[in-house]
């Protein structure tokens, strides 16, 4: 028996990279998946490789009216919707707050917060009617800790975490749970299609090896089982919960480099010399 056997799922940019993973492992465990995403091609030729158990729907999560059509027509083909994955997003731009484009940091926003409460605020009317229901928002550790890289990717998914805690208080006391996922490092091709998409992820499957102390990148299918999780009745008592799911990257210096570091520190004040006392 699989962990979602008879359960109804929607996931938000399932055409590739981790909502690609989500979707190929929700369907293996038993679920009816309705696929949305701006990728047409792929999301049809992943239906279509999956069978009828698996809908797409092209849809642009950014739009009001376009959301309420995706979770109607889920409801309509499904009957129900016990999970809502929202994982859509768009990259951010790089650089300091003075170069900071405002129309592409209101896209980054629009992408990731508005599409995680667009979600909700239509799918919550579906499950309050039928009394349950687990709804999962992609957050990030930038989010959690400030990468000024990135910083309106960085400030978009800190707002996804906290949206997501407020509807988790509201929405709990209709048995309905609210959690996030916040994945580290992964190697996807997110940004890119084809060909390229695959030679994305190949090259930061490599560079992310040593960057958290667990030593391999992470992958899509690593964030796809801790939202399995979140949408099995495994997980009946967690909300209102950002799950991190990133090596122990967040942890901080990796022991290996804290002990070179240590080591240089500890060489510095030997080479010092002894400290010469003040007479009084």
């Amino acid at each position: 028996m699989g962990r979602l056997d008879g359960k109804t799922a929607v996931i938000t940019g399932g055409s590739q990279g981790i909502g690609l993973a989500t979707v190929e492992l929700f369907v293996a465990e038993g679920a009816n998946v309705v696929v949305a995403d701006l990728l047409a091609p792929e999301g049809e030729a992943l239906c279509e490789r999956l069978g009828a158990v698996c809908l797409f729907r092209k849809t642009d999560v950014t739009d009001e009216d376009q959301f309420k059509s995706l979770i109607e027509f889920a409801v309509e083909r499904l009957g129900r919707i016990d999970c809502l994955f929202n994982n859509a997003g768009m990259l951010g731009q790089i650089g300091g707050i003075e170069s900071m484009q405002v129309d592409r940091f209101d896209r980054v926003m629009v992408s990731h917060v508005r599409s995680v409460m667009l979600g909700m605020k239509h799918v919550a009317p579906h499950m309050k009617k039928q009394g349950f229901g687990s709804i999962i928002n992609t957050g990030s550790i930038s989010g959690i800790q400030a990468v000024s890289a990135y910083m309106d990717y960085s400030a978009a998914k800190a707002a996804v975490i906290h949206l997501t805690k407020c509807a988790a208080m509201e929405l709990g006391e209709f048995s309905i749970r609210v959690n996030s996922v916040s994945p580290g490092q992964i190697a996807t091709g997110m940004g890119k299609t084809g060909p390229e998409a695959l030679q994305k992820a190949a090259l930061l499957r490599e560079l992310n090896k040593t960057r958290q102390p667990i030593p391999r990148s992470g992958l899509p299918e690593d964030i796809a089982f801790a939202a399995l999780y979140l949408a099995s009745d495994e997980s009946s008592f967690v909300n209102g919960h950002d799950l991190v799911v990133d090596g122990g990257m967040i942890g901080g210096t990796g022991w290996t480099e804290r002990q070179r570091m240590n080591a240089e520190f500890q060489n510095a004040l030997n080479s010092a010399g002894p400290q010469s006392k003040s007479s009084n």
